[in-house]
């Protein structure tokens, strides 16, 4: 089968099309013949070499297919099947395989672009805000990097669940009318403006519930200025690079949480608890109440130029690869 095969750590230029071994199934898994896979900023990272792992290798994280085959143990998916999958090798392939606890199969009227873009932002949102964050019915939350396929989707979410203000924040004035699409109440650039003052401002200085912080660095450690008595700063990437200090003293008497989540991590030690998350993000998906964003697509041939598009922070919503 044809691949997307990183050869050496460093920029797009070593991200070849190459010929490589289709995958060989276990008794607990199923091989997939990809139709659709999206580029997520974790891809980058690996590229980069800053999530371990050994060269070469495949990249990607998600992928959405038809099952081709399945293991011998392999009990509630079929052959045929349209399906979304995290597989265990990378996806950005002809074919790959995954665990059978990892492949969700899915309704008729989701299309492969829905499918293709949605595993990473629509599950990672749901977990954010009803599992790790414990959303209730009108608390507000502030969304950072708003304009993005995960922030455009968990504003959409955290409306669907019931949340009262939604406020995105973006790194420039041109990714503010993509935050406001997806639902944002208020957006804020913080190139312009400092984000604390404002949330502040828009709270009455009480701050928001629930801050979502996929940036790190200052980001991180300027949200806890507006975040509101028993808040919850919910900490699931470091897209600046950067490493931000957080200071107990800025916790306890105030009864603000911090917390940290992880989709691969959870994939990877507790993947049940996806098939959780699956139950109520696919309805969502299969009625239209949630959309995710598609901005740009490219031939899988072409990941490098999605890649130098995804790095340049000039895309709008997901980067879907097409493998068909």
């Amino acid at each position: 089968m044809k691949a997307i095969v990183v050869t050496a750590f460093g920029g797009p230029e070593h991200m070849m099309w190459e010929d490589v071994s289709t995958p060989v199934i276990k008794e607990n898994e199923v091989l997939i013949k990809v139709v659709k896979t999206s580029v997520n900023f974790a891809d980058i990272k690996a590229r980069y070499g800053r999530k371990g792992g050994t060269l070469p290798f495949i990249p990607g994280l998600d992928a959405a297919g038809y099952v081709e085959k399945v293991g011998r143990e392999v009990s509630d998916i079929q052959v045929g099947q349209r399906v979304i999958a995290f597989p265990k090798s990378g996806s950005y392939a002809e074919y790959v395989v995954a665990a059978e606890s990892l492949v969700f199969p899915i309704p008729d009227e989701i299309n492969f672009r829905t499918a293709a873009a949605s595993p990473i932002v629509s599950f990672l949102s749901h977990r954010l805000l009803y599992n790790v964050a414990q959303m209730e019915r009108g608390e507000s939350v502030l969304v950072h990097a708003a304009a993005g396929g995960v922030g455009t989707t968990a504003i959409q979410m955290a409306k669907l669940l019931g949340a009262g203000t939604v406020i995105g924040t973006v790194g420039s004035a041109d990714k503010i009318t993509a935050a406001k699409e997806s639902g944002a109440d208020e957006v804020i650039c913080y190139e312009e403006e400092d984000f604390t003052k404002s949330v502040q401002e828009m709270t009455n200085g009480v701050g928001v519930d629930i801050i979502l912080d996929s940036v790190s660095g200052s980001v991180t450690e300027k949200s806890l200025q507006c975040l509101a008595r028993y808040g919850r700063l919910v900490h699931f990437g470091n897209s600046s690079g950067a490493i931000g200090t957080i200071k107990t003293i800025d916790l306890h008497a105030s009864c603000r949480s911090v917390l940290g989540f992880s989709l691969g991590t959870t994939r990877k030690c507790k993947p049940h608890l996806l098939k959780e998350t699956a139950r109520h993000v696919l309805p969502y998906l299969a009625s239209g109440k949630l959309k995710v964003h598609i901005g740009h697509e490219y031939r899988l041939t072409d990941a490098a130029n999605a890649h130098r598009l995804m790095e340049s922070r000039l895309n709008r919503g997901k980067i879907l690869l097409n493998v068909e």
